[in-house]
């Protein structure tokens, strides 16, 4: 699950981007409603989070264009209690939650997967190709009753190729899906980890492997008996 956070008070922003690290949820950040909308017309994200009050480009604006452009993505607002007026105007403009500041973190957590479910990228939490076994609520990687735990980056790359099957991912797209726009890692990063997870897959037996297509990328198929 990939999302983008929309934030102004910087310190709130790389809070939630923490917190949902240790969910195991990638996320993009950004500050201000230009660069939000610019995110959000590049990338598909499984959820997107908005601070109605930013700079440039109000959350309100920016839901309206992801709107006007049909995207479906979900979309949370994040409001102070006296915006209300702001609050209705939102979901009659598209919105499908809105969290009023200050919030628990557990209800922010547990509202961002509740809407990750509607997302049309949505998948189980049990993920399975071949005698391989992905627990999203774990984190774990099981063959045959055998488990290994996986790191935030191995998850995320994990959980793509079980939800997409002998798709073929470009080492570009998985750079920007798993490490995100911002991030200042090359292309090395993405063989390293393609590298520790086919290690793990190995290492359990699994019938499943991590194939590169010349020229190509990378996809996730059974090997032949």
């Amino acid at each position: 699950m990939r999302l983008l956070i929309a934030e102004d008070e910087i310190e709130i922003a790389r809070a939630l981007k923490i917190l949902l690290e240790k969910q195991k949820i990638g996320a993009d950040i950004v500050h201000n409603g230009n660069d939000a909308w610019d995110y959000a017309d590049q990338v598909s994200y499984d959820v997107i989070v908005l601070d109605i009050m930013m700079p440039g480009l109000s959350g309100l604006e920016v839901l309206e264009r992801i709107r006007r452009q049909k995207m479906t993505v979900p979309v949370m607002l994040l409001t102070a209690k006296s915006e209300i007026d702001d609050r209705v105007l939102g979901l009659e403009s598209g919105a499908d939650d809105y969290l009023t500041k200050p919030f628990a973190v557990s209800e922010f957590i547990a509202r961002i997967k509740a809407l990750s479910r509607r997302s049309k990228n949505y998948t189980e939490q049990i993920l399975a190709i071949g005698n391989v076994r992905l627990d999203c609520n774990r984190f774990e990687l099981s063959v045959n009753g055998q488990n290994l735990r996986l790191n935030n980056k191995e998850f995320q790359l994990m959980e793509l190729f079980m939800s997409h099957p002998r798709f073929i991912f470009s080492a570009e797209h998985l750079l920007e899906k798993v490490w995100g726009q911002d991030n200042q890692s090359g292309l090395e990063v993405v063989w390293t980890y393609i590298g520790f997870l086919r290690k793990k897959l190995r290492q359990l037996g699994a019938s499943a492997e991590i194939q590169t297509v010349r020229g190509a990328g990378y996809a996730l198929e059974e090997r032949p008996c």
